[in-house]
């Protein structure tokens, strides 16, 4: 699958979103794993952002019938969301289930998980997550994910931060700009010029 699916849907009588469905799964007859994609939606409205998710995953996983979220990261939670024609219940946990997983449930497939990213992630790190979200090897929860990019991109911002120390470093003590103590003729020796009184002579 791709990251990015160009899907805009258009649901009763909300307008068709210009903006695509930021949504990456796993390959067919990839290894089971503990997460089966990463969806990266741009709010935390699910009334808003479900429907769309649904009508998406719908022909390809079968009727999604029922959706399961954690409430501790969304502020509102509908008790139903319309796709393709049908109603999609959605359910909720305040323990037991993983903050940052969806879970959905197919008549035709069961069971899928999906990781959600946190709309304000940065799109590098998001990026990084709908990656490993669907990595063969992938092994880890999703707030596993969540917290393994976390350290990446503090690493990073690390590495970052000493080079643009050691630059200013370089450039308090000259730089590029510090003359040189000696010239040099076009054959590369260095050359110093000594008085020949100096010199003794």
């Amino acid at each position: 699958m791709t990251a990015t699916i160009p899907f805009t849907p258009a649901v009763g009588d909300r307008a068709p979103s210009s903006s695509p469905l930021r949504l990456t799964l796993a390959r067919a007859g990839a290894p089971p794993a503990l997460i089966d994609g990463a969806w990266w939606p741009r709010s935390r409205n699910l009334t808003e952002e479900l429907p769309a998710l649904v009508e998406c995953l719908d022909p390809l996983w079968g009727r999604i019938t029922r959706i399961a979220v954690s409430r501790t990261l969304w502020p509102v939670i509908p008790g139903e969301v319309p796709a393709h024609g049908h109603m999609v219940r959605v359910g909720w946990s305040n323990a037991g289930q993983d903050p940052h997983k969806l879970l959905l449930l197919s008549h035709t497939f069961g069971r899928w998980d999906l990781l959600v990213i946190p709309p304000e992630t940065a799109p590098a790190t998001a990026a990084r997550l709908m990656a490993t979200a669907t990595d063969p090897s992938r092994s880890l929860t999703a707030t596993g994910l969540i917290h393994e990019a976390e350290r990446f991109r503090a690493a990073a911002e690390a590495a970052a931060d000493s080079d643009s120390l050691r630059e200013a470093v370089w450039d308090s003590e000259g730089g590029h700009d510090a003359p040189h103590p000696a010239s040099r003729t076009p054959d590369g020796p260095v050359t110093r010029h000594v008085p020949t009184a100096a010199a003794g002579v």
